[in-house]
C-alpha cells in the first residue's frame, strides 16, 4: 500500500531549481535510503515532504489525501517526522525535555518515553543532563528518540550518520530495524553506503535534483551504484543488476 506519494514535484531554493519535477512513492513498511553527492537535493527532498519547503509545482500526498498545502504541524498530525539534519535540540533544555517536546504533536502508538529509553538505554542516564553537554552519536539519539514521541508512520532521516565515529553509526543502525519492526516506514538520507545498504529495501539515487536510480538494493552492483550517484553513465546503471547483490 502506498503510503507517499509525490507526482511532478518541483523545488525552489531562490532562483535555483533543487528539484526538478519528481514522482516518487513510498509503500507502508519499507526502509528506503536516498542517496547522492552534495547539492544533489536529499535534503530539499526531505523538507518539502516535511513540509519544511514548499513545493513550486507538484503535488504530495499522504494515503491519497493531498497534504502538499499542510504545514509542517499538520503533517506531524497525519504521522510524517522529521529528524533533521544537524539534529536541532534545545541545547539548554535536558534529554528527557527534548524527548517530551516530540510527544507535544502525537499519535496513539508504541513510542513514549520508556520505549525510547529501551530502544536507546544510554540516555537513561543522560536524561537530567542539558543537549549542549552530549556528545554528537547521543545528541543523534535524541533526536531519533524526540521524533519517534510523536507515534510516526513515516520516519525521515536526514543525514543519520554525518560526523560521527563508525562505532557509533553502527549503534544507531541497529535501532532503525527495531522502529521498522514497530510499523514506522523509514525514509534516509545517507552518505554511508556500506551501513544503508545493510538494511534497506530499496535505494533512490538523485543527481541534480533528478532521480537517476531507483529499485530494490540487492538489485544494483556497487560500480551501478557508483556511477549513478557520481553521474557517470547513468543509462547503462539504470537496472544494472548483480545476482549476488552489493
Amino acid at each position: 500500500m502506498t503510503l507517499l506519494r509525490l507526482e511532478e514535484v518541483t523545488a525552489h531554493h531562490g532562483h535555483l531549481c533543487a528539484l526538478h519535477p519528481l514522482t516518487i512513492e513510498i509503500d507502508a513498511g519499507e526502509t528506503v535510503a536516498v542517496i547522492g553527492a552534495n547539492g544533489a537535493g536529499k535534503s530539499t527532498l526531505m523538507s518539502v515532504i516535511a513540509g519544511e519547503l514548499s513545493p513550486s509545482a507538484g503535488r504530495i500526498l499522504v494515503d491519497d489525501v493531498d497534504v502538499t498545502k499542510l504545514d509542517t504541524h499538520r503533517r506531524v498530525q497525519l504521522g510524517i517526522a522529521l529528524v533533521p539534519e544537524g539534529r536541532r535540540l534545545f541545547g539548554t533544555l535536558t534529554v528527557e525535555e527534548n524527548l517530551l517536546v516530540g510527544a507535544a504533536v502525537r499519535t496513539k502508538g508504541y513510542w513514549n518515553l520508556d520505549s525510547v529509553y529501551d530502544l536507546f538505554p544510554l540516555l537513561i542516564s543522560l536524561r537530567r543532563r542539558r543537549a549542549q553537554l552530549l556528545s554528537g552519536g547521543e545528541q543523534q539519539a535524541v533526536a531519533i528518540g524526540r521524533a519517534l514521541m510523536s507515534n510516526p508512520r513515516l520516519l525521515l532521516l536526514d543525514e543519520v550518520s554525518l560526523g560521527l565515529a563508525p562505532v557509533v553509526v553502527q549503534r544507531l543502525y541497529q535501532a532503525l530495524p527495531v522502529i521498522s519492526a514497530e510499523g514506522t516506514t523509514l525514509l534516509l538520507v545517507e552518505q554511508d553506503l556500506s551501513q544503508a545498504l545493510e538494511i534497506v529495501d530499496r535505494l533512490l539515487c538523485l543527481l541534480e535534483g533528478r532521480v537517476v536510480l531507483e529499485g530494490p538494493a540487492a538489485t544494483f552492483d556497487r560500480q551501478a551504484i557508483a556511477n549513478a550517484y557520481f553521474g557517470h553513465h547513468v543509462a547503462s546503471a539504470l537496472g544494472n543488476a548483480a545476482s549476488t547483490g552489493p
